[in-house]
């Protein structure tokens, strides 16, 4: 039996939270759209916006060592910057060329199942901790 622990692992409450994003934008497109549903959207949204950071952060760390932590995770920032340009690029062409934002939602909902899916198969077990001691064993 696997203790509690066991789940609180950074890829499983990285798992967690981009699903949570998937459900709660698919819960917001299937029911009326009101001015309570965009509360409880934009709340959880907002909740869950910034809390894949030091998860990340803390992965990069564990998988590759601090040495080089700032510069890995830049180049990760980076490609999130990328990806927010392309996302608030593509919401204005959707509506332009076909006056709705359900293409947009759908994608929304892909991607934070997608990026889900792939936080699983990340193996940080066998690397964990390793980070710190070489960096503080190079110092």
């Amino acid at each position: 039996m696997r203790h509690a622990w066991h789940w609180y692992r950074k890829k499983h409450v990285l798992t967690a939270l981009y699903l949570l994003r998937a459900v709660i934008i698919t819960l917001y497109v299937a029911v009326p759209v009101t001015p309570w549903s965009t509360y409880v959207l934009a709340a959880v949204l907002g909740l869950t916006w910034l809390g894949t950071v030091p998860l990340t952060n803390a992965l990069v760390a564990d998988i590759f060592g601090v040495k080089y932590l700032s510069t890995l995770f830049g180049i990760v920032f980076f490609g999130h910057q990328v990806g927010s340009f392309f996302g608030a690029w593509y919401g204005g062409y959707a509506f332009d060329t076909s006056g709705s934002y359900a293409s947009v939602w759908f994608l929304c909902i892909v991607l934070s199942a997608l990026a889900a899916v792939l936080c699983l198969p990340i193996d940080d077990r066998h690397r964990a901790g390793r980070g710190f001691e070489r960096a503080v064993g190079s110092a």
